[in-house]
């Protein structure tokens, strides 16, 4: 190559506008390595009008950080209720790469009391009723809630994380009272947290029919939609972006492997729509709820919307056994664990104190190792929640 052609593709790869373009048209593995090219490269990777620009065409990929457990025999417990013993952290989390283990080793788990739930990197915490912290993984910022104005002895909660391409973090915390005594009840009291106005804000949200929201759970966010388990084998749909005050309740499918089941988790499908999985000691099964609707609003009532449940997967665990015969003897003690961040074809499934990633596809599995003593976990009584981070680098240079 020539000095006058060398000259020319510097030129072109040291406008920024031009080498956005480029860029843009890499698919994910190689753009994350492109950021140690220079300084410049990471800007440009790691700003935010091109990380909006390459996710609106790419998609947001995820790293797995590990798995957060939380017992529910400590979580809101009474003064006279079950103590958690000293040798027993109160936020325990198997860590499943490097950057797990640097997160387990900084210290900052034993500051953010037990776990609640986590999205995109933030993670929810606290004490019930009164303390409750966000952290963000990603900027290891801690943020402490104010004191909720509201008591609920027994609550179910929900956390939003908003999208942003900026550097500000915008999440929402929703508290729901759950009534202890199942009473015929059509309306459900909550607390609204926004970080936007750093303010608690109670409202009282209204069904056609009695209901009552499942306690000490969390709500899995869709679009901005909360799905809360109620009580009687429903979902309670709450969205918060319109203003209204309005929850609408729709059944959850029976199954037929999973009729009795044992285990059910919410999750997102890469289309975009909530699943719902169940499993009992004989399979697991899973579907997704979608808008009967022919042409739905995006911002809709949700009390307006009829929607129903279609199966995408039903599995039997003799399947899986047959194809790993070394897990056959451990095969009563399987179990749906939870759904990746918008996929619609892997799921964790548990075996004993083993985490395993089952390919709904080819019926195939592979252990997930991660450190931290799954032996002494009490896996009855509590759920093992797994912590993703977004796949995109962050600039940590000056603009």
């Amino acid at each position: 190559m020539d000095r006058k052609s060398c000259n020319s593709v510097y030129a072109v790869l040291n406008c920024d506008d031009i080498l956005h373009d480029i860029l843009l048209r890499l698919p994910p593995s190689i753009v994350h390595k492109l950021i140690l090219v220079s300084k410049r490269w990471l800007h440009v990777v790691s700003s935010s009008s091109f990380r909006r620009h390459y996710l609106s065409k790419w998609g947001q990929d995820f790293r797995l950080l590990g798995f957060f457990v939380c017992n529910f025999l400590y979580l809101g417990r009474p003064r006279d209720g079950y103590r958690r013993p000293n040798w027993e952290p109160a936020l325990p989390f198997l860590s499943t790469c490097q950057e797990g283990d640097d997160f387990n080793l900084s210290g900052i788990l034993k500051q953010l009391g037990y776990f609640i739930d986590c999205s995109n990197g933030i993670i929810l915490s606290g004490r019930h009723p009164k303390t409750y912290f966000v952290y963000n993984t990603m900027t290891k910022k801690k943020y402490q809630l104010p004191e909720p104005q509201q008591f609920y002895k027994t609550l179910c909660m929900a956390l939003i994380v908003e999208e942003s391409f900026d550097d500000d973090l915008c999440y929402k915390v929703i508290r729901a009272k759950c009534e202890c005594k199942l009473k015929e009840r059509n309306t459900v009291s909550i607390e609204t947290y926004s970080s936007k106005t750093g303010k608690w804000k109670q409202s009282t949200l209204m069904c056609s029919t009695s209901f009552a929201l499942r306690p000490r759970t969390v709500g899995m966010v869709v679009g901005g939609v909360v799905h809360w388990l109620a009580m009687w084998g429903k979902i309670a749909v709450y969205d918060p972006r319109l203003g209204d005050r309005y929850i609408a309740l729709v059944k959850l499918p029976s199954g037929t492997l999973s009729h009795e089941y044992e285990e059910c988790v919410l999750g997102e499908s890469s289309d975009g729509l909530l699943q719902y999985g169940q499993s009992s000691n004989v399979g697991l099964e899973v579907w997704v709820l979608e808008k009967e609707s022919d042409n739905p609003s995006l911002y809709c009532n949700c009390t307006r919307v009829k929607y129903k449940w279609v199966q995408r997967w039903k599995l039997h665990f003799k399947v899986i056994w047959k194809k790993n015969p070394p897990l056959s003897t451990q095969s009563k003690e399987a179990q749906i664990l939870s759904f990746l961040p918008r996929n619609s074809k892997t799921v964790f499934i548990r075996i004993g104190w083993s985490i395993f990633l089952c390919d709904l596809a080819t019926k195939t599995v592979e252990p997930v190792n991660y450190q931290g003593r799954g032996a002494a976990i009490s896996w009855e009584s509590s759920k093992v929640v797994p912590c993703f981070l977004p796949a995109w680098p962050v600039c940590s240079l000056s603009e």
